[in-house]
């Protein structure tokens, strides 16, 4: 069985699996926003933290990456991949059909926000900012995540004019 992952924030440069092959990739019918609070990975329940999460909307597209697991070990990286992504149950486990830029349609295993969760916000960006400059959590400062998750979409040409300009706030609130 082929297994394919779609990734649209920290598994674009943190897939926690081996990958066989990726491509960038669109996903219809979600886009991408910082509505998970985090208390975890990147925040604690004192000082929560921002993590992206795909967030339904008519119209919308999330572009991202999908990965192909590497064959034989689908059952390690699923194991790996609900360990982390459903530490809190904020996050849904469902399977989205995604558009690879050669024109193939491929199943995606992608992690979906629970809009009924207690960890689903939604902020204002100057909000999200603010909260992103100053939380912390287990692995590490959200600045990070919000910086490599921008850093990495804008290797792979993949334009989000919201974290461009995240990024640039928040470099102005933490100089």
């Amino acid at each position: 069985m082929t297994l394919w992952v779609f990734g649209y924030g920290s598994l674009l440069w943190n897939p926690g699996f081996e990958v066989a092959e990726q491509s960038v990739a669109t996903l219809n019918g979600w886009h991408r926003s910082f509505c998970m609070s985090s208390i975890h990975h990147r925040g604690t329940e004192e000082h929560p933290g921002l993590v992206l999460a795909l967030d339904a909307a008519e119209g919308a597209t999330c572009q991202g990456l999908a990965l192909r697991v590497k064959p034989g070990t689908e059952d390690a990286a699923m194991a790996e991949l609900r360990e982390r992504e459903l530490v809190s149950s904020a996050y849904l486990e469902t399977h989205c059909d995604v558009t690879l830029t050669d024109g193939r349609n491929v199943t995606t295993v992608t992690y979906v926000i629970d809009p009924d969760h207690r960890q689903y916000i939604h902020l204002s960006l100057e909000q999200q900012a603010h909260v992103i400059s100053t939380a912390v959590g287990g692995r590490g400062p959200n600045t990070e995540y919000l910086y490599n998750t921008a850093s990495h979409l804008t290797e792979l040409g993949i334009e989000d004019a919201e974290l461009d300009w995240l990024s640039a706030r928040v470099k102005e609130l933490t100089a």
